[in-house]
């Protein structure tokens, strides 16, 4: 999913920040609909009180006292009227809280009377079928005082509405039609200022745990990064979780195998690189003694062509750094040396560019590479234009020819190791095929990057890219 974010810290936080979220939605709605029920609850036990005071004021008065009772109370909130029509049950769909009613109005009354039926519609207008001729219809669904009002009036207030029939001792039927308005409840502010609250607390807790978790991760990968740079960076440190610790141990052990194996390669380079010396020396010799000039000078080449290969081979295994210290080099400096050296062999370079401040790596390494390039831009490509491009946050050096170029699927493939291309760069110019290879590793080991691109103008341009603040190996 494109819309997910890449790192491992912001999708924990993601799906934190949607869990929290949800949770305290779904609280909110549970406490706003227990709230709710509350409020409607309390406000039944008041019309229940009052129902049960009217029921005991009916109980002690005659006919006449009660038809006056019920005139008076013909008003609403709380309308009594007598000698109504029997209420049918309710139904299903109101059924909890007319019992939930009725259980009050019991409890008011203390169960001296009985219940007859409670209707209860929250959506304002009560379907209570009757028991005899006519349809019964709440007095406030007549209007006041039994009036009907019209076909213009509007319908009752919005809030709960019930109707309630108490059995008087003398078996009158006495009715309470009722409405308790909608509790204006508002929001619950004290609520949502603990819930936002909560939610800040958890969610500063999550992030500092998230990080806290995701903190091992990016050592790692950091470390082995750098790794790539320098295989002799420290240690990691083993510390933390189980797991981390496992990790870093792991990742130290896999380290030191590699210092190890790297070690021995070099030891066993290094004997090669003797041992080979000595047969080539006496070879040397011998090709001094032989009477042929003309022998001798064809032993003479191939023993000097046989030495180049051995050396840029052995260069190359090595990866063309010989452990040397990173230290401050003035690039200018260096590419002067260059070009004086490749001056001395007839070569043309020309010098561009200043660089603004020293580069720290290995100094004979970064000559290694730079003279690969100037050499090969002189020798196929007639001269070398060098242009040096500073920065903040890399040092650039552009190695220019005026050769024929590389077609396009060379530009990569003259890099692998003994690769030539051919026609343009072929064996009758000498070299071993490893310039560009030693050259890119140098570029790699100082955490850049060498690449070699075709000039709209003709001739071959290389790229080398050196970051700052990053040190070699």
């Amino acid at each position: 999913m494109r819309w997910l974010p890449r790192s491992l810290f912001s999708r924990l936080v993601l799906v934190l920040l949607a869990g929290l979220f949800v949770a305290q939605l779904v609280s909110f709605a549970i406490h706003m609909q227990e709230r709710g029920e509350l409020l409607l609850r309390a406000g039944g036990v008041q019309s229940a009180q009052r129902i049960a005071d009217v029921v005991r004021l009916l109980e002690s008065s005659d006919a006449g006292g009660r038809r006056a009772i019920a005139k008076v109370l013909a008003e609403p909130p709380l309308v009594v009227r007598l000698d109504r029509p029997l209420l049918a049950p309710a139904d299903a769909a109101s059924g909890s809280r007319s019992a939930l009613f009725a259980t009050l109005i019991r409890r008011a009354l203390d169960d001296a009377w009985k219940v007859e039926a409670v209707s209860v519609d929250a959506a304002g207008e009560p379907a209570w079928p009757p028991h005899g001729r006519g349809a019964y219809r709440p007095g406030w669904m007549r209007g006041h005082a039994g009036l009907d009002p019209g076909p213009m009036r509007m319908g009752p207030p919005p809030g709960l509405a019930f109707v309630a029939q108490v059995r008087l001792k003398d078996g009158t039927l006495a009715t309470f039609e009722a409405r308790q308005a909608e509790p204006a409840a508002g929001w619950p502010y004290r609520l949502l200022a603990s819930l936002a609250v909560l939610l800040a607390a958890v969610l500063a807790v999550s992030l500092l745990a998230v990080r806290w978790t995701t903190r091992p991760l990016k050592a790692l990968a950091d470390a082995a990064d750098d790794l790539g740079r320098n295989i002799h960076r420290p240690p990691m440190e083993e510390s933390g979780p189980i797991e981390v610790a496992r990790a870093a141990r792991a990742f130290n052990t896999m380290q030191a195998r590699l210092v190890a194996y790297l070690r021995e390669r070099a030891s066993v380079l290094a004997a090669m690189s003797h041992d080979l010396k000595t047969p080539v020396t006496r070879l040397r010799l011998r090709a001094e003694l032989l009477p042929d000039a003309e022998l001798r000078r064809k032993f003479t080449q191939d023993l000097q062509e046989m030495e180049t290969m051995v050396a840029a081979t052995l260069d190359y295994l090595r990866g063309g750094q010989g452990g040397e210290a990173v230290q401050p080099v003035d690039m200018r400096a260096l590419l002067e040396s260059v070009q004086a050296d490749v001056a001395e062999t007839g070569g043309e370079v020309a010098l561009s560019g200043r660089p603004e401040a020293p580069y720290p790596g290995q100094p004979n390494a970064l000559k290694r590479c730079i003279r690969n390039l100037v050499e090969n831009a002189v020798k196929y490509g007639r001269r070398a234009f060098v242009e040096v491009q500073d920065g903040d946050a890399e040092l650039r050096i552009l190695v220019r020819d005026e050769g024929p170029g590389l077609p396009p699927e060379e530009l990569s493939r003259v890099f692998e190791p003994f690769h030539r291309a051919e026609p343009s760069r072929n064996r009758d110019t000498g070299g071993t095929g490893l310039g560009l290879t030693i050259a890119r590793g140098i570029a790699e080991a100082h955490g850049g990057r060498l690449t070699l691109h075709n000039r709209v103008e003709g001739g071959l341009e290389a790229r080398l890219v050196l970051p700052r603040g990053q040190q070699a190996v």
